[in-house]
């Protein structure tokens, strides 16, 4: 660390002793920027130890079941946060991987229905996109999605669950009386797998039998039931009528 100069003292000094001072002092003060004292800029910093909360959280950390636990910027499973993103090494969720049961709401007069799939492997697998739902004997198109994509894609460990919710009808529309439906899974590619036979499922008890309109809609799945309904509920209506 460089040490500031000593000033001199002033005397009484002959001309030649000043010429001889001046010329001594101007060799001295080269690269000191222009005389003044320089600082001690080459000390280091002291910035004290860093608090508990200033340590980083590794990205990507993930709770039991692979969904992410450090915000919704990272998806279920460490992959993209886009929908058709998700963990390359897991599997798309199928037949063999999930039971389905559904459900409705009190007070909702049958116009939504809950699809709640739980998967009962020892592995996690990614649920992408929508359901295929197909009513009764339908065997044409299924139903078309909402506006309801998840933030990230909808992974699940042993024994977690996800859901879909399916806006049956609204008030004033046509209807038909329907006690089963059809259940198919997509790829990571978005439209995949139309063409692979579906799964046909009974109406739980709870349920019974469904009042289904000509335009019924379905929301992406999620594993967050709150979301889901957001859209049922807060959503549904609008899109409905559009």
């Amino acid at each position: 660390m460089r040490t500031a100069r000593t000033s001199w003292k002033t005397y009484a000094l002959g001309a030649a002793a000043v010429a001889a001072l001046l010329s001594s002092t101007a060799c001295d003060s080269g690269g000191t920027d222009g005389g003044k004292n320089p600082g001690v800029s080459g000390a280091p910093r002291t910035t004290g130890a860093p608090s508990a909360s200033a340590t980083p959280s590794p990205a990507g950390t993930t709770a039991p079941g692979g969904r992410g636990s450090t915000g919704p910027s990272q998806s279920a499973g460490g992959g993209s946060a886009k929908p058709g993103g998700g963990d390359t090494t897991l599997a798309a969720c199928n037949d063999n991987d999930l039971s389905i049961v559904t459900s409705g709401w009190r007070q909702d007069s049958g116009q939504r229905l809950l699809i709640t799939a739980t998967n009962f492997t020892d592995k996690a697998c990614i649920l992408y996109h929508y359901p295929y739902v197909r009513f009764g004997t339908d065997i044409g198109a299924p139903v078309s999605p909402m506006e309801s994509k998840p933030r990230a894609v909808a992974t699940i460990g042993p024994k977690e669950k996800a859901y879909a919710g399916v806006f049956v009808f609204r008030a004033g529309q046509q209807t038909r009386t329907v006690t089963s439906f059809s259940l198919g899974y997509q790829d990571r590619a978005p439209d995949s797998n139309r063409d692979v036979a579906p799964l046909d499922i009974r109406l739980s008890d709870e349920v019974g039998s469904l009042t289904v309109g000509p335009d019924p809609r379905v929301t992406y799945w999620n594993t967050d039931l709150r979301a889901v309904e957001d859209f049922l509920f807060r959503s549904g209506n609008r899109q409905a009528d559009r």
